[in-house]
This record gives C-alpha cells, structure tokens and sequence, in this order.
C-alpha cells in the first residue's frame, strides 16, 4: 500500500528480513512487469541504492542502430 505521496510519485515501504531480502511491493511489479527470478543490478547514489533491471539479449537488440563503424575491429582482424 502507498506510504507516502511525493509529487507525482507514488512511495511504498518494505521491511528488510533478517536473510537480508526485501519484497517488491505488488503495485511496483505489476507497473514495470517483473517477475520473479529477473536479475537486478544495485548502484549507489549518494546515501541511495537504485535497483534497475538487468537488460536480456532482447531488449538490448538495435541499441546500436546508426552507430558509426569506422575503425571498429570486426571478427576477421582478430588474432
């Protein structure tokens, strides 16, 4: 359930066990979709952890569309 309200944000609060894991809230699952055994990556920012999803081979597919190639080392001038 909602904790807090800050500006358009909604704020959920969860309980760390003492295995050290927390639940994800349903309402932030059901708004990004994860689902269980999805890997995550954890950054510090500051006195801040930020928790974002690890990209599959398919979601990362065409990130580099337009790129330019030039001087880029290719399968064929490798040792």
């Amino acid at each position: 359930m909602p904790h807090a309200t800050v500006g358009s944000e909604m704020q959920f609060t969860a309980t760390l066990s003492n295995r050290f894991q927390v639940t994800i809230p349903k309402a932030v699952r059901d708004t990004y979709g994860w689902k269980a055994g999805q890997k995550f990556v954890f950054s510090v920012e500051g006195d801040a952890a930020l928790m974002k999803p690890v990209p599959t081979f398919d979601e990362l597919e065409g990130i580099a569309e337009g790129a330019c190639s030039d001087g880029c080392r290719d399968r064929e001038d490798r040792y």
